[in-house]
Parts: C-alpha cells; sequence; structure tokens
C-alpha cells in the first residue's frame, strides 16, 4: 500500500532535479516549463536548473536571409584570415633569405640571367630553323624553275621544320611571359622588404626611446 506514496515521492524528486525551459509563447507571455512545445523550439529558449539560474541560451533559428548574411561575413573573415597568413609567411621567408634590399636585386639579376639565356638560345634555334626553311624553298624554286617535280621529302622536311618553329616561337612567347612575371614577382619582394625595414626601424627608434626614458629616471631619482 506503499507504492504509490513512494511513486509521487520519486516523481516530485525528479521534477525538482530536471531542468526548466523558459520562452516566449504567440502571445508575448513569458512561459516556464519542463519542456518547450515543438512551435516554439525554433525561436529559442533558455535552459534553467532547478534553482531558476540560466545554464544556457538556445538562440533563435536564423531566417535564410540572415544565413545568407553570416555566411558571407564568414567568408569575408577566412579571406581575411587566409592573407594574414600569406603575409605571415612572405614576411618571414623574406627575412629569412635576405638582408638588404640590394640582396634581393642581386637574385632578381641571376634569376632573370639565366631566363634571358634560355630565351636567347631559342631565339637562335629559331633563326637556324628559319634558315633551313629558306634553304629548302630556295632548293624548291630551282627546281620548279627548272621544269622538274618538287620531291615528296623536301616538301615534308620544310613542313616538320615550320611545325618546329611554330613550337620555338610558343616557348620564346613563354620565356618572355616568365621574365616579366619574375620580374614583377622580384619587385614585390622588393617594395614589401622596404616596408618591413621601415618597421624595424620605427620598432627600433620607439625601443631607444624607451631605454633612454629609463635611463633618465634611473639617473633622476626625484622623477
Amino acid at each position: 500500500m506503499w507504492v504509490l506514496p513512494v511513486f509521487w515521492l520519486l516523481l516530485s524528486q525528479a521534477s525538482l532535479a530536471a531542468n526548466l525551459y523558459r520562452y516566449t509563447n504567440d502571445e508575448g507571455v513569458t512561459v516556464v516549463d519542463y519542456q518547450v512545445p515543438a512551435a516554439y523550439v525554433s525561436k529559442g529558449y533558455e535552459i534553467l536548473n532547478p534553482e531558476g539560474m540560466v545554464v544556457r541560451v538556445v538562440p533563435r533559428e536564423l531566417t535564410e536571409e540572415e544565413k545568407k548574411v553570416l555566411n558571407a561575413q564568414q567568408e569575408l573573415e577566412a579571406e581575411a584570415s587566409a592573407e594574414e597568413m600569406r603575409l605571415r609567411e612572405w614576411d618571414e621567408s623574406l627575412l629569412l633569405r635576405y638582408s638588404t634590399i640590394e640582396d634581393i636585386e642581386a637574385a632578381r639579376e641571376r634569376a632573370l640571367g639565366d631566363l634571358r639565356i634560355r630565351l636567347s638560345i631559342l631565339k637562335s634555334n629559331k633563326r637556324s630553323l628559319k634558315h633551313q626553311v629558306e634553304n629548302y624553298q630556295a632548293q624548291a624554286a630551282e627546281l620548279e624553275r627548272s621544269g622538274r617535280e618538287v620531291d615528296v621529302a623536301r616538301i615534308a622536311a620544310i613542313e616538320d621544320l615550320q611545325s618546329q618553329i611554330a613550337s620555338t616561337e610558343r616557348s620564346i612567347n613563354e620565356r618572355g611571359k616568365e621574365i616579366e612575371d619574375v620580374s614583377a614577382a622580384y619587385q614585390k619582394d622588393i617594395e614589401r622588404f622596404g616596408m618591413l625595414l621601415e618597421v624595424v626601424a620605427l620598432r627600433q627608434t620607439l625601443l631607444a626611446t624607451q631605454q633612454a626614458e629609463k635611463d633618465k629616471a634611473t639617473r633622476d631619482p626625484r622623477r
């Protein structure tokens, strides 16, 4: 006969130990209950402990427009973070490899010198190929003037040389573009390194000023 009272006692203790939920209904009335109706979950609510203290706030569900704005903001923050990381790695690399702007200029000349040699070789190859084509074409013209037919091998050789010339011209254009890109990249390094030197110089000036003030304060005990 004690089963029912014990059951209600356990239920009462469980209710006291359970968290409460506070939300606002459609009438604008704040409701505190042991659960949040499904219709109000998306509007947000608060979770209270048995003493009525807020232990967690569940925000309302964002609208589609708010989600778009949030996603756009997160993308901008991610891009800004990535750019910050890129600049930091760039600065570290510059300071590790170079001591002066002259070091960068010397490295640029070495890189461009190698590329210019390759470009010069390609241009020389192109002139040689064109000279060979001109020789074959002169031979073919001589055969035609003498009433003889130009042989297939000679025609095939001319076509092969013209194909090589076209390929060499593409390589020349690529090397030219590479020289422009390398030169531009080194120029950016020079400009960035100059900015770093200015920052380093400013920091050194500030540190020197602070140290001078400390030394002056040490010499003058009245300060």
